[in-house]
């Protein structure tokens, strides 16, 4: 005999349901290793596959090479600078000492026009070096960058998965070649686990977010776990998008999601899993209260 739904509470039918994360590439490559099957458990941040990167780490070597040139240019225009320093000084003491010679008739006029020229020689020399070096450093900087960008792209071809879960779905084996974007891997996020179920208007109009809930599996029909309603849609479904009569309006059904715990799932998680079915039952009404027989209760997985 069917149990009467308690006053104000909703009761609805729906499937457990768990948030899908594809591991796709970034770069197109060919696939050098999968390290998970499917079944698998996964911890968040670990190695899921990884791109074949003979040619990246051979382009890196090539970048780090061209640093190292940049280095030894920036040393060399840094010495050059020195030098040119150093020739420009004395090409002003000899400018300096030619001007009191031709003062004193002990020089020529030549010689002090000589000696000027290569004091200029000697400043313009100055400024070619210091250009050397401002090459020299964007040399460096753009080898750098270059450096940087291969590290980035050999960092992107290890897919590294940004949830716990277990993988469902291995989509690609080792030597396969992808596409951008292409997915590898689809992992069960197990700490998003709900049940949807569609609620007719007069009640899903009711529930607030954050309604208690109850769900009992039709696998474990004597556990009830509790549950949050964590979604409510703002559209209604299965009925025409306009209603003229409130006959029609009674049909209208809207989708809500009750959400699990993350925690109680961490011991649970066996026994709540994708594709589940069973019942839901929802606070519409503020501090409803639950009847012993929607008490929750929990499944003993002690020893």
């Amino acid at each position: 005999m069917a149990v009467q739904t308690p006053v104000g509470l909703a009761t609805a039918n729906g499937r457990i349901e768990v948030t899908r994360v594809d591991i796709a590439s970034k770069l197109p490559g060919r696939v050098a290793q999968v390290r998970v099957k499917e079944g698998d458990a996964v911890e968040k941040g670990e190695l899921i596959a990884a791109l074949d990167t003979t040619e990246l780490r051979a382009q890196l070597a090539g970048a780090k090479a061209a640093v190292q040139r940049a280095a030894a240019s920036i040393t060399h225009a840094e010495a050059d600078i020195n030098i040119r320093k150093a020739e420009y000084d004395l090409a002003e003491i000899e400018t300096q000492r030619a001007t009191r010679l031709e003062q004193t008739s002990a020089g020529t006029r030549a010689d002090l026009e000589r000696r000027r020229a290569q004091s200029l020689v000697a400043a313009a020399q100055i400024e070619g070096a210091r250009a050397a070096m401002v090459e020299a450093n964007a040399a460096r900087e753009a080898a750098d960058a270059q450096v940087a960008q291969i590290e980035a792209t050999l960092s992107d071809s290890e897919l590294h998965t940004p949830v716990s879960g277990r993988v469902e779905y291995k989509l690609v084996q080792a030597g396969e070649v992808v596409a951008a974007g292409g997915r590898v891997v689809t992992i069960l996020d197990l700490s998003d686990v709900y049940m949807t179920v569609f609620l007719p208007t007069g009640e899903s109009g009711r529930i607030a977010l954050g309604s208690q809930a109850r769900i009992v599996l039709d696998s474990v029909p004597n556990a009830v776990f509790p549950a949050t309603v964590s979604f409510v849609a703002a559209e209604a479904q299965f009925t025409p998008k306009t209603v003229e009569t409130q006959n029609e309006r009674q049909k209208l059904m809207y989708r809500v999601k009750l959400a699990i715990d993350p925690k109680l799932l961490d011991t649970y998680r066996d026994y709540v899993k994708a594709g589940l079915s069973g019942n839901a039952y929802v606070q519409v009404t503020p501090n409803a209260t639950w009847p012993a027989w929607l008490a929750i209760r929990l499944p003993n997985v002690a020893g």
